[in-house]
């Protein structure tokens, strides 16, 4: 039985970046596809290719074929312009209710998606967080980006006055009412940090939840791509957004 607000939330945009993840984009969409929703949800999913230089687009181009009873849209970009503008494509793309941002590799699992969810559906949110940091599975690795994740986090708070736990994490739900109403500037990892100050500007002021996620980080060997410098951007974005729209 379908309560009022499920009635009324009836499709999902899953909004996934992809670059460079030949080796993972088959078993992370597996993962996708079959992630379960709540009942009656809609599920679409838009693959933004940003201008991969391996073997990627042809196997993006195989997932209609592979999976015959999903909703895809796959879009090639002839230029590498990074995450964020990737995101904004899929965004202009995205015909559901809600919108969820899912990385291509395989660092965030699809099977919290009804957790991340839950929140939204029952009412109670029109932005879902999902964070790291408060009491799920995680692989440890690096200490310091840690640190930088916290620090990112907190310097973000100061500006927003939100209390966030993990603002750089990958795993953010929207109402698409809310994305509608702001405009996204940033290209590349700066997304984060912008997309959170301007969902905080908004009033009157959004509901904004937190729930805890898995999450399986990769080394740099096994192909994670984000470095130090991109901390360094970050907190650029996080002052100018603090400021300016």
């Amino acid at each position: 039985m379908l309560n009022a607000w499920e009635k009324e939330l009836m499709k999902l945009s899953i909004v996934i970046p992809v670059f460079n993840e030949e080796a993972t984009i088959h078993e992370l969409i597996a993962k996708v596809v079959a992630a379960q929703l709540p009942a009656g949800m809609e599920r679409e999913l838009i693959c933004i290719n940003d201008c991969s230089k391996d073997n990627t687009a042809a196997q993006l181009d195989k997932l209609p074929a592979m999976f015959p009873g999903a909703s895809f849209t796959i879009t090639h970009k002839p230029v590498n312009e990074g995450k964020g503008a990737a995101l904004r494509d899929g965004f202009a793309k995205a015909t559901g209710d809600l919108v969820l941002v899912q990385d291509a590799d395989l660092e965030y699992d699809p099977d919290d998606y009804m957790k991340l969810l839950e929140p939204i559906v029952e009412g109670k949110a029109d932005v879902v967080y999902g964070s790291r940091f408060i009491g799920e599975p995680h692989r440890v690795l690096y200490y310091w980006h840690t640190l930088g994740n916290k620090f990112l986090t907190m310097l973000s708070n100061m500006f927003t006055n939100l209390n966030l736990t993990d603002m750089e994490v990958c795993y953010k739900v929207f109402r698409k009412s809310v994305l509608d109403r702001i405009t996204l500037k940033c290209n590349r990892f700066g997304f984060e940090p912008e997309v959170t100050a301007k969902i905080a500007k908004i009033r009157p002021r959004l509901r904004i939840y937190e729930v805890g996620v898995a999450y399986y980080g990769r080394s740099y060997e096994e192909g994670k791509k984000i470095t130090w410098r991109d901390g360094y951007r970050a907190v650029a974005a996080i002052i100018r957004f603090a400021f300016t729209d």
